[in-house]
């Protein structure tokens, strides 16, 4: 006659197979929050009137990702700075059109793309692969004969935090940090404050760890609107990053960011100025 399994191991294998099932639900439910990729476009970049380029480039694992490039007019600085637009985490780069506008007025260059599983670009998002799409960007804009200290990466709220990790990486013209997280744990320990996120979560996008190593010149901006990622963020990032930085205040709530124009300018203008040689890079 079979032996019979004893009670305890019973339970400690249903005890076991339920830890399972709640790590699995709690990656599926961290990479369904941090990522929210749309592939349909909602707007067309002849919208904007302006010349551009519609972009395919390989990242260092062999994926294709898709972008556009808005060369800046003659009338500017041909040769001169140019954004590199990192997005938020939901939509794609359809969805801000109006912000590309903005950043065009600076007189730079703009270079908006698709992270893999967003748009037209292949794959599926994670923190790494965002890593290496940002450094497959870059590398395109060197490309085109973009030096790198030519080159502003502007990260908005999730770019924020693949901004920072290229910055780190790489000597950079410029970086802008709007509306972005100290981390992606201090977010989800607000957000979710009933769930342990920080003793299961796996992605980090650990900006303000990041900022320490960072050398170029710096720009936070952020809204005390915010009601998804809270203002002290932006305090906590800019207390933590080199100098030289500035902290501009926006207004509106986390997707609204253009609710005052001219601040939202300023801050990248004094940045494009350094860059191009121009009279008003010091902060207002």
């Amino acid at each position: 006659m079979a032996a019979r399994t004893k009670p305890w191991i019973r339970r400690l294998a249903v005890l076991l197979g339920l830890l399972l099932l709640s790590l699995m639900f709690f990656r599926w439910f961290e990479q369904a929050n941090v990522y929210h990729p749309t592939r349909a476009f909602d707007a067309r970049p002849e919208e904007l009137r302006r010349p551009y380029e519609d972009v395919r480039f390989k990242t260092s694992d062999g994926l294709t990702l898709h972008g556009w490039f808005f060369p800046c007019e003659p009338a500017f600085h041909p040769a001169g700075a140019v954004i590199l637009f990192c997005h938020g985490n939901g939509g794609n780069i359809s969805h801000r059109l109006p912000v590309y506008e903005v950043l065009l007025e600076t007189g730079a260059s703009v270079f908006t793309f698709d992270y893999r599983g967003y748009g037209q670009s292949a794959g599926k998002p994670s923190e790494e692969g965002t890593y290496r799409d940002a450094q497959a960007a870059l590398q395109w804009l060197e490309t085109r004969g973009f030096a790198s200290t030519q080159v502003i990466v502007f990260g908005e709220s999730l770019g924020g935090g693949i901004a920072s990790e290229l910055a780190r990486r790489q000597p950079l013209g410029g970086v802008v940090l709007q509306s972005t997280f100290t981390s992606i744990p201090d977010v989800g320990a607000e957000l979710f404050w009933w769930l342990p996120v920080r003793w299961l979560g796996s992605i980090e996008y650990d900006t303000r760890k990041k900022l320490p190593g960072i050398r170029a010149p710096l720009v936070i901006m952020h809204s005390r609107e915010d009601g998804l990622i809270r203002f002290d963020h932006a305090e906590r990032n800019f207390a933590a990053a080199n100098e030289p930085k500035w902290l501009v205040e926006l207004e509106g709530d986390h997707n609204f960011s253009l609710a005052d124009r001219a601040a939202f300018k300023s801050g990248i203008q004094r940045l494009v100025d350094r860059i191009q040689g121009g009279t008003r890079a010091e902060p207002p």
